[in-house]
């Protein structure tokens, strides 16, 4: 159960656009973002944050997807693991690939640049950071700075949300609980204090 109750979508019709765009890219509404609500400029600034680091770019929604997951799953965010499952699986990542994803440096599923950018996000999701210099000059033979940028933009927008989501212990929503459910079940993700039936603490 949620530390903090979302508001209801029409709770407050001044955050409907806010609420519209989320839904119309999601499918749903997030409770995470139905949470950031009570602090409209919030909401309006990360949902803003959050179309740039996920929109077209120039780095893949496929890559940028794994990033998103792997970096979710280092910081232990379950949430978070459950919406990186359906973003990579609408990205065309395929349950086999996202099953192997946490061994990306020895699947042959993955390819150098794949490794590479994957162990940035890894270290980068770490607390205590565990990014050094061997990680740039890995990512940097794959990649230019502005994809580097983008790639760093991922992990950071969802070490805000892993923060967020884990000491809110925000209620998974149906779309992405069934997907990972689903999508995730060759791996040991289940949904903790995330899932319906679970009491806070």
């Amino acid at each position: 159960m949620a530390h903090v109750q979302p508001l209801t979508p029409d709770e407050d019709p001044e955050l409907a656009p806010a609420f519209a765009g989320a839904e119309a890219a999601m499918g749903f509404l997030p409770n995470s973002l139905l949470t950031m609500g009570h602090k409209p400029d919030i909401l309006r600034r990360f949902t803003a944050l959050l179309a740039s680091t996920l929109g077209d770019g120039c780095v893949s929604p496929a890559l940028k997807s794994m990033v998103a997951e792997v970096a979710s799953t280092a910081a232990g965010c379950r949430y978070c693991q459950a919406h990186g499952a359906l973003i990579m699986s609408r990205a065309g990542i395929d349950a086999e690939k996202a099953a192997a994803l946490w061994e990306y440096e020895t699947s042959p599923r993955f390819d150098e640049a794949e490794r590479a950018a994957l162990d940035l996000a890894r270290n980068a999701a770490l607390v205590p950071n565990g990014v050094t210099a061997e990680h740039f000059a890995a990512i940097r033979a794959h990649f230019s700075d502005e994809q580097i940028v983008e790639i760093v933009a991922v992990v950071a927008t969802f070490g805000f949300l892993n923060r967020w989501n884990d000491t809110m212990a925000t209620d998974l929503e149906e779309i992405p609980l069934t997907v990972a459910s689903d999508y995730l079940a060759d791996t040991d993700w289940a949904p903790g204090k995330h899932g319906a039936d679970s009491a806070s603490g």
